[in-house]
Parts: C-alpha cells; sequence; structure tokens
C-alpha cells in the first residue's frame, strides 16, 4: 500500500462491521468506525475496540454514527474530515433484519427497516461524496445479501430493501466512475455470528400464524443451509472483512461492481448477476452510454 486510506465503516459494533474495521486497521487504514449508542447500548462494543486499537497500535477510532439520523451522519462525517482531512473508503454496513410474513410487519416497522439498510447509505454517501468529488478519487462499498439479489419468502422487508439498496449503488457506479469514484457491492449469504439475528425486528406472532404452515415454514428455510454447514463447517465471517480488504487494495477503476460471498448458497447469486451484467451493458449501450461502463457496471 502506497498510502494510509482512510476509512469510515458503519455498523461496526458486531460482525462483518467490526471485523472489517480491525482487518482494514490491521493493513495500515486509518479506521473510523463508527456505531450508534457508544455511550449507552454499545458502550461494551466500542470499549472493545478502542482497547483492542490502543493494544495493537492500531489507527482505528469508535465514532457515534446513527445512519437513520441526518445530523448525526453529518456530524459524523465532518469529524473524519477535520482530522483524517478527507475519506477514501466508506463501507456501507449498518443493517437491521426482518423474518416472517409481509404482513405481520407494520408499515413503521417496514420504514425503519428502509432507514437502515437504505437511507442509511444514502445519508452517509450524500455526506462522504462532496469531498471525495474534490480529491477526485474514493471508494464507496455497500454490504448488501444473498437476497438482495434472490427473493427468499418470510424475508420480504429486509430483501426489498437489499434490492434498492443494490439498485442505487449501481446507479451511483453509472454516475460517479466519470468522477473517479468506484462502487463496490458486497453480497454476503447466510453466515453465522453477524449479530443481525440478535436485533431482528419482531413480527406480529398473532397475525404471522394465520399463514398457517406458511409460518412454519419460518423453522425450515435455514435447513438446506444447515445441513451444508453440518458437512463444511460454518463459513466464516471473516471471509467477508477479507474481501473488503481486497476491493480497496484494487487499482482504482479495476474493482468488480458485484462481490459474492455465499459459501453455502447454490450458485443463484452468481448466475443472476452474469444474466443482468449483460443485459444492464446492452442497456446502457442502448442508451447510448456505453462509455461510462468503461468503469462501472462489471
Amino acid at each position: 500500500m502506497t498510502r494510509e486510506l482512510r476509512s469510515l465503516i458503519t455498523g461496526s459494533s458486531s460482525g462483518f462491521g467490526r471485523a472489517t474495521a480491525v482487518t482494514l486497521a490491521r493493513a495500515g487504514h486509518r479506521v473510523f468506525a463508527a456505531m450508534r449508542a457508544i455511550t449507552s447500548k454499545n458502550a461494551g462494543p466500542a470499549s472493545e475496540l478502542a482497547e483492542l486499537a490502543a493494544r495493537e497500535g492500531l489507527a482505528l477510532r469508535v465514532i457515534e454514527l446513527d445512519v437513520t439520523s441526518d445530523a448525526s451522519v453529518d456530524a459524523a462525517v465532518a469529524r473524519v474530515l477535520d482530522e483524517a482531512g478527507g475519506v477514501d473508503v466508506v463501507i456501507n454496513n449498518a443493517g437491521v433484519l426482518s423474518q416472517g410474513p409481509l404482513e405481520a410487519f407494520t408499515v413503521a416497522q417496514a420504514e425503519a427497516t428502509f432507514q437502515v439498510n437504505y437511507l442509511g447509505a444514502v445519508r452517509v454517501n450524500r455526506a462522504v461524496l462532496p469531498a471525495m468529488r474534490r480529491q477526485k478519487s474514493g471508494l464507496l462499498v455497500h454490504v448488501s445479501s444473498a437476497v438482495g439479489r434472490v427473493v427468499t419468502p418470510l424475508f420480504g422487508h429486509y430483501s426489498a430493501s437489499k434490492f434498492a439498496l443494490e439498485a442505487m449503488a449501481e446507479c451511483y457506479s453509472y454516475e460517479l466512475a466519470p468522477l473517479g469514484i468506484d462502487v463496490a457491492i458486497v453480497e454476503p449469504g447466510a453466515f453465522p455470528t453477524t449479530g443481525v439475528m440478535a436485533n431482528a425486528m419482531q413480527a406480529d406472532e398473532a397475525r404471522a400464524a394465520e399463514y398457517g404452515p406458511l409460518f412454519a415454514l419460518a423453522t425450515e428455510l435455514w435447513k438446506p443451509v444447515i445441513e451444508t454447514m453440518k458437512r463444511q463447517g460454518p463459513p466464516d465471517p471473516q471471509q467477508v472483512a477479507d474481501a473488503i480488504l481486497r476491493l480497496t487494495a484494487l487499482p482504482a477503476g479495476e474493482r468488480p461492481l458485484r462481490t459474492v460471498l455465499d459459501p453455502l448458497g447454490n450458485g443463484a447469486v452468481e448466475e443472476i448477476n452474469r444474466k443482468t451484467a449483460d443485459v444492464q451493458r446492452a442497456y446502457i449501450a442502448w442508451m447510448g452510454l456505453g462509455g461510462v461502463l468503461g468503469r462501472a457496471g462489471g
């Protein structure tokens, strides 16, 4: 690495976010590990990260950032820019899960899912992009999901929010490529110990129960994954952090738009990506925008 990369990561209290923050810092990045409630709910994780950074001499600072608040996002980004003088890598990792029939979640719960999984990234990107445009470089990474490309029953609102994230990120890839800014989407499949299940939104069980066998199917959905884990062992979330590190190390303009990390999957996401990439390229060319794809849309 020729110079220290200044990296901001949301949702760093656990799972992929925490692993990525530590991995990038150990690789020489100057990391701002962002999470909400660092003096209350996440005081423990915040303190543990700070202690690890001090013990290993890492350039890693924990900062307060709630992706659902414009003021919090703006304040956090202003702090990063003030302390680091700019930002090179932004990783939109914060997310919230919901599992159950769509009808069993209120409109307020659906809105809350989109506030974190989609609008959170919109806020962060909008806050950091002026600085990236001024320096004519940067990388926006969006941690999506396999169900951001394939629909799974009982994950409707979560899947919809990740589909929206994917569409937004791909659109950004076209718009930002001429400005020297790369965009990447990381699509993890089922990984254990990411912290997402522990904070999952709860469905209205009475309404969900009215779906009968479909509601009971919730426990069955994971059987193929569980059986694969028994044969192969559970995948290590560190794989996601390592993949993000590799993306940051690639030369500008050579980063793939999508990276699939679904060791327990059946190849469906990879197949969809291959087919839609061809269709998307043809569509963009038909619109007369083919030159944009020199740095985007791969």
